[in-house]
């Protein structure tokens, strides 16, 4: 295990680049713009046909009205994602640029929308009324459309680069204002991009008589056909997994790029169920999020547990007890960084092996025992036994699929935390006492005089604390505030999610990098230097040492705050 562990370390630094890809980052941060819709209109979706499953009749016009909402909020997902990708590839692209040459991340985000309307939506003329009314086809505007979605983003994204890079623009007066003159420079990029979408749309209606969002579907379902498969699921998985052990957030390296085929999936399971049928197709988001990811990448929800209970070595149970919260509600850095599982040689083969269980487990019980695949995208933080239970559908088998997984997750972890544990309490046993606490009350003792300075400033501290997902984060960010009360120091701390934070950013003085965050590290700096904001980034074991003694959060920012 040690040498699997040395080579994964060797080559750590490619799997960081394919991480910050600009492209996979891009479609990454464009989802994540979007789960406001994605959350919010899941909860209608639910009210509507929930309902009806434990034998409730909702009257017509609420059903009317949740499906509405659904229908202008999911339902058109794709031309947002589009919009959203599009502005943060931009962002990531402008930092390439030459100096002085800058793209607009708000034109390339409404032509990017543009383009995906014309590569997903098809216009007809019907008689309504005995007139003839001109009406879009929505099919290939949301989650059937997501592909295209990332074509059009790109696409604009890189005709503007090559615009702007050239100077391919329409040079204004200085005396006309800036924004009308903006308007004009963008006008070549704009048309290059529309014209391009709308041609291959065109190429595509002439080969195949089809919209090009209804191709790309058609040539990649045998793709993701194959993929949704026994070993298939076992593999994508355990890829997830690897990553992750590796201390790069495994779901934007291997989830990423099929994150459309997610979200269709879960579509034609819906309405396959809403038809009377068994939704059968497993790769959707909630099928990693709730059972093959049960308790967080690495299926750890039984960890905690298992630590809290069954290890004798006082860290582990220490961890346990800190983890056992933040891991029901799917947030498993804790335990990953704090027991630690992240490149731990014992942790491993189950970490791999674990969610490759859970995914063949799960699958058996979609196939053979007649368990519904999921059928909603819900909120990832939900409690994975809850998650499990709402997204088949309320169906009381999948509470008896959760009880399975979590007696197999048992038998994977246990004989490797057993293990784990018989060597650290070997250590514990020859430390001596009483060393480490001597360490931290000389570390506090030095801070005090930046606790008084700091006071006598009157300077208000804002933090900004981002990870992947605005989870973690949340961790570091509640304890800095406890512990600025506790000091009387003023105070703002905030959580986000990486990718998301460019909006904000510039209302903060402090920026702190989760571990899972730090190998963004350099380009975030580039933004941070510009804007006079302190950039920190954390490791694991420390950043969960921080979470748990809001004290020593404080003593901290102090120290890096005063640090040149």
């Amino acid at each position: 295990m040690n040498a699997i562990v040395s080579f994964l370390e060797r080559h750590q630094k490619f799997f960081d680049k394919i991480s910050k890809n600009i492209y996979l980052v891009a479609i990454k941060d464009g989802f994540l713009s979007n789960m406001p819709i994605v959350l919010f209109s899941s909860l209608f979706l639910l009210l509507a046909t929930l309902p009806e499953y434990v034998g409730v009749a909702l009257p017509q016009e609420i059903l009317d009205f949740c499906n509405k909402i659904y229908a202008y909020t999911m339902g058109v997902l794709g031309i947002m994602v589009a919009g959203t990708t599009a502005s943060s590839l931009t962002l990531s692209m402008n930092r390439r640029m030459p100096a002085g040459k800058v793209i607009n991340a708000t034109s390339t985000m409404v032509t990017a929308m543009c383009c995906m309307l014309l590569l997903s939506a098809t216009n007809s003329t019907v008689e309504i009324g005995g007139a003839s009314t001109s009406v879009f086809d929505t099919t290939y505007m949301g989650t059937k459309g997501l592909i295209s979605s990332f074509v059009s983003a790109f696409l604009t994204v890189n005709i503007y680069k090559l615009c702007i890079k050239h100077n391919i623009t329409i040079k204004m007066p200085k005396e006309v204002p800036g924004t009308i003159a903006q308007s004009f420079r963008d006008i070549f990029a704009f048309g290059f991009s529309v014209l391009a979408c709308a041609l291959i749309d065109v190429a595509a209606r002439q080969l195949f008589s089809v919209p090009f969002a209804n191709v790309v579907s058609t040539l990649l379902s045998p793709l993701f056909t194959a993929v949704d498969t026994y070993p298939g699921l076992a593999i994508i998985e355990s890829s997830v997994a690897l990553f992750q052990f590796m201390g790069i957030h495994g779901g934007s390296v291997v989830m990423t790029p099929i994150n459309a085929a997610l979200y269709d999936n879960t579509a034609i399971n819906l309405a396959t169920y809403q038809a009377g049928g068994h939704p059968n197709i497993a790769l959707t988001l909630d099928f990693t999020n709730f059972f093959a990811g049960l308790g967080g990448s690495g299926v750890t929800f039984i960890v905690p547990i298992i630590l809290m209970l069954l290890m004798r070595s006082k860290q582990l149970k220490a961890i346990g007890k800190a983890s056992f919260i933040p891991v029901l509600f799917g947030v498993n850095e804790p335990v990953l960084f704090g027991m630690p599982i992240v490149l731990n040689p014992y942790m491993f083969v189950p970490f791999l092996l674990a969610p490759a269980c859970n995914a063949v487990i799960t699958k058996f019980f979609i196939d053979v025992i007649g368990m519904n695949a999921p059928i909603y995208t819900l909120p990832w933080a939900l409690p994975g036994p809850l998650g499990c239970f709402l997204t088949t559908g309320m169906q009381p088998i999948s509470l008896l699929c959760v009880l399975v997984l979590l007696a197999v997750d048992f038998l994977v972890y246990y004989p490797f935390c057993k293990a784990y544990d018989h060597s650290l309490c070997q250590e514990e046993a020859s430390e001596a006492d009483g060393g480490e606490l001597e360490q931290l009350k000389a570390e506090e003792s030095r801070t005090e005089a930046l606790v008084d300075k700091q006071k006598a400033s009157g300077k208000q501290i804002k933090v900004l604390v981002l990870c992947q997902g605005a989870g973690t984060s949340t961790l570091l960010a509640n304890a800095l505030k406890e512990g600025a009360e506790q000091k009387g120091i003023d105070l703002v701390s905030n959580s986000g999610a990486y990718g998301s934070h460019y909006d904000i950013m510039s209302g903060y003085n402090v920026v702190v990098l989760a571990p899972q965050c730090r190998i963004y590290y350099d380009e975030m700096k580039a933004d941070t230097d510009r804007l006079g904001i302190k950039l920190l980034s954390t490791r694991g074991k420390q950043y969960i040492n921080l979470t748990n003694d809001p004290e020593g959060a404080i003593n901290w920012i102090l120290n890096e705050l005063n640090t040149q």
